[in-house]
C-alpha cells in the first residue's frame, strides 16, 4: 500500500511541476498588466490633479505591452487560443481538420524559428551598442531577449504541439 501511494505522488509531482512551469508566464503577464494599470492610473491622476504626467509612461508602456504580449504567447499558443478565421471549417471532416492543424502547426513553428533568430541578432546589436530608453535609461536588450527567447519557445510549442497532435491527439487543448 505504501509503494502505491509513493507512485502517485511521484506521478504527481512531474506533472505539477508541469503545471507550475505553464503558468509563470501567466503570472509574469498578469502582475505585468497590474503593474501597467497602476501606471496609467497614476499618471492620469498627475496629468488631471498637478498638470504632471510620467515623462517615462511612454516608455513603460511599451516595455510592459512587450512582456505581457510575448510571456502569454507559449501558453496561448499551446492552447490553441489565438486568433482563428474558421470560414473553411464546414469543408473539413473531423480527420481533415486534425491533418490540417497539425500541418499548420507544424509548418508555423517551422517558420517562426527564423523570425526567433533574427530577434536573437537584434539582441546581441542592442546590447553590443548599449541601447538604452530615452527616459528612464533602461538597457533594451532584456526585453528584446526576453521576446527572443518567447519566440523560441513558441515555435518548440508549435511543434510540440503538432507531433502530439499526430501521436497523442486526445492530449491537445481544443478549441471550442
Amino acid at each position: 500500500m505504501a509503494g502505491n501511494s509513493e507512485n502517485i505522488t511521484e506521478a504527481a509531482g512531474p506533472a505539477r511541476v508541469g503545471r507550475i512551469l505553464m503558468m509563470l508566464p501567466s503570472w509574469l503577464s498578469a502582475t505585468t498588466l497590474f503593474a501597467l494599470m497602476v501606471m496609467t492610473f497614476a499618471d492620469v491622476i498627475l496629468r488631471s490633479a498637478f498638470n504632471a504626467p510620467l515623462a517615462a509612461g511612454t516608455e513603460l508602456t511599451k516595455i510592459f505591452m512587450a512582456v505581457i504580449v510575448f510571456s502569454a504567447l507559449p501558453l496561448v499558443t499551446w492552447r490553441g487560443e489565438g486568433i482563428v478565421v474558421d470560414l473553411l471549417d464546414p469543408f473539413f471532416s473531423r480527420t481533415m481538420a486534425r491533418i490540417r492543424d497539425v500541418s499548420i502547426d507544424m509548418v508555423c513553428g517551422i517558420l517562426l524559428f527564423w523570425p526567433a533568430l533574427r530577434i536573437w541578432d537584434f539582441v546581441e546589436r542592442t546590447r553590443s551598442y548599449g541601447d538604452t530608453t530615452e527616459f528612464l535609461q533602461i538597457p533594451v536588450y532584456p526585453v528584446v531577449a526576453m521576446i527572443a527567447v518567447s519566440t523560441f519557445v513558441t515555435a518548440i510549442v508549435l511543434v510540440l504541439r503538432a507531433l502530439v497532435g499526430i501521436f497523442r491527439p486526445k492530449m491537445i487543448p481544443r478549441r471550442n
